[in-house]
């Protein structure tokens, strides 16, 4: 299928979001629930998979839907097609605080490997698949980076990372160690390995794991500074874990939500 090729412009600085401008007829394939908003005139069509293979037949269809199911996505994709006879704008918005990566796959080969959550949107003939790391230790020790997405194409792709994004440039040779979790996307000449880390105490007692992420140049990395696992569980350490309300901090609050006095008029006998 031949690219749309659209305009864009990203808005915003810590929870950003993307309107893609659509000539008529041009389409932007969005994320199941991405979708800020939309002008009128520009119909919405959800399909199996990424739309790319909408010519396909079913087989097509189908094999596009698993490549996706496998990555833990959505079974389906939403294409927003320009239908009026003027320019018309499609938003779509990031899921959680970060940076949303512009990335034009003909300046980088015609394909990106991405983290499983981190497509956002693309424009229409971008296609989305699945790319498995060779290596078993990858598999067994990789976490995140075990399974992740292939963008395919010629045309504009919008990716998501979490917190600050940093893009590095890998001579030929050149190693960098990661957190799997750090690791947003990479061009695919740039081999992805496990290290171990080697020290148990390091594991216990450090918080960071025992395994990293070992990215051999050349080519590109983006790394994010706040992966959504890492966000995630910050958020369940500090929910209640009893089912009622945690209070912290002064005695008032107590009182107030019916804790020591609550304890001294409706409590114990003991």
């Amino acid at each position: 299928m031949a690219m749309d090729v659209v305009d864009y412009e990203i808005k915003g600085s810590e929870m950003q979001f993307v309107e893609v401008e659509l000539d008529p007829g041009e389409a932007a394939v969005g994320e199941a629930g991405s979708m800020m908003f939309m002008d009128a005139g520009i119909g919405m069509d959800t399909v199996f998979g990424d739309g790319s293979k909408s010519t396909g037949g079913l087989f097509g269809k189908l094999l596009g839907a698993g490549k996706r199911l496998i990555t833990g996505e959505s079974l389906f994709t939403t294409v927003y097609t320009n239908q009026a006879s003027g320019k018309l704008r499609v938003a779509f918005a990031a899921p959680y605080p970060g940076k949303i990566l512009p990335m034009d796959l003909r300046q980088l080969g015609g394909m990106l490997v991405c983290q499983k959550d981190a497509f956002l949107c693309a424009a229409r003939g971008v296609s989305l698949g699945v790319y498995f790391q060779q290596k078993l230790s990858v598999g067994f020790f990789g976490g995140e980076g075990f399974i992740m997405q292939k963008l395919e194409g010629d045309g504009l792709a919008f990716v998501h990372a979490g917190g600050t994004v940093v893009r590095r440039e890998l001579q030929p040779g050149q190693t960098l160690l990661v957190d799997t979790g750090c690791v947003v996307a990479f061009t695919p000449n740039v081999n992805f390995e496990i290290q171990y880390v080697g020290k148990i105490k390091t594991a216990l007692f450090g918080g960071e794991g025992l395994f990293l992420a070992k990215l051999t140049g050349p080519g590109t990395v983006w790394l994010q500074s706040l992966p959504f696992s890492r966000l995630a569980s910050r958020v369940f350490a500090a929910a209640p874990q009893n089912g009622g309300s945690r209070e912290e901090g002064s005695l008032l609050g107590g009182f107030g939500a019916g804790g020591l006095l609550g304890s001294v008029l409706g409590g114990d006998d003991e």
